[in-house]
């Protein structure tokens, strides 16, 4: 919703000054122009991304309307789940979480927080941080690297798309200044007509270096940008959860293992201690 606020604003900042100018919307109706802009931006991203970054493109364009994935209440969520598995693993025994890591669809912990549970990527990544641990192939303390080049091969893969997006951003200038010059090129061939023909075969060619520019910068950058943050926010719930993992894989206690990824989340998300002590002490209710 905020997106849309957004390019309602740019949008009207920018049209309104041109009508308050003494222009009509109709000169800036060139369909000619736009199609030759936007295929050849759509061209450029067939051409330099492959498949797979193309479809993460579009996921994250759809990410970035809906606004960021992960609010207060999920990563309560979040919360509760790590510290039921944790006060599970030190209770029974790191065994009794295998049933729960192997099998997080059926597992009796993930059911109760579904929107944990829809989310497969985060359910992944603390199933496969745990897993080494109870079958113990790993030691605690070698935990660390490989989460870290797990973490490290997601950022990329969430860099590669707005890597793409800036990419074209930056090119649609220049295929503004292409359609520009092919619409001379149709104005040269009817320099003979008209001076109304000539007049309106210059301004289309105009209005492509106006489209080109004003996409670029008022459009696509500003949604690399805000794909930028959504890939922020989606580290930073996966920071939380490595955190934590590693955490009780060293020994600490449930709670402080749950406090230490509290503790590393941003302000406008992070529940204060209080209200974290309250939601414990309430799943441990639940549990007697």
């Amino acid at each position: 919703m905020i997106v849309f606020i957004g390019v309602f604003i740019v949008f009207a900042s920018v049209i309104g000054g041109f009508i308050m100018g003494g222009g009509h919307v109709g000169a800036l109706m060139h369909a000619s122009e736009f199609v030759v802009i936007v295929g050849a931006a759509l061209g450029a991203l067939v051409i330099m991304s492959p498949k797979k970054v193309l479809i993460d493109l579009v996921k994250m364009t759809m990410l970035s309307i809906k606004g960021s994935p992960h609010n207060k209440k999920s990563y309560e969520e979040l919360l509760k789940v790590l510290y039921e598995l944790f006060l599970l693993g030190r209770r029974n025994g790191m065994i009794a979480l295998e049933e729960h890591v192997m099998n997080p669809e059926t597992s009796s912990i993930f059911q109760k927080y579904p929107s944990f549970l829809k989310n497969h990527h985060a359910v992944a990544f603390l199933s496969n941080g745990l897993r080494p641990i109870i079958d113990g192939k790993i030691k605690p303390d070698q935990l660390k690297t490989l989460l870290e080049v797990e973490m490290s091969s997601m950022e990329e893969e969430h860099q590669a798309p707005v890597s793409v997006l800036v990419k074209a951003a930056d090119a649609m200038p220049g295929f503004g200044i292409v359609a520009a010059v092919l619409g001379i090129v149709i104005t040269m061939a009817a320099i003979s007509g008209p001076i109304e023909e000539i007049g309106h075969k210059v301004a289309a060619a105009l209005v492509g270096t106006f489209l080109g520019i004003f996409i670029s910068y008022g459009f696509m950058n500003p949604l690399a940008v805000n794909m930028e943050f959504i890939c922020a926010a989606e580290m930073c719930y996966t920071k939380c959860i490595a955190s934590s993992v590693l955490s009780f894989a060293n020994g600490m206690a449930p709670i402080m293992a749950v406090e230490v990824a509290r503790r590393g989340l941003q302000s406008d998300v992070r529940p204060s201690s209080e209200d974290l002590e309250t939601m414990l002490k309430a799943l441990n209710t639940a549990k007697a």
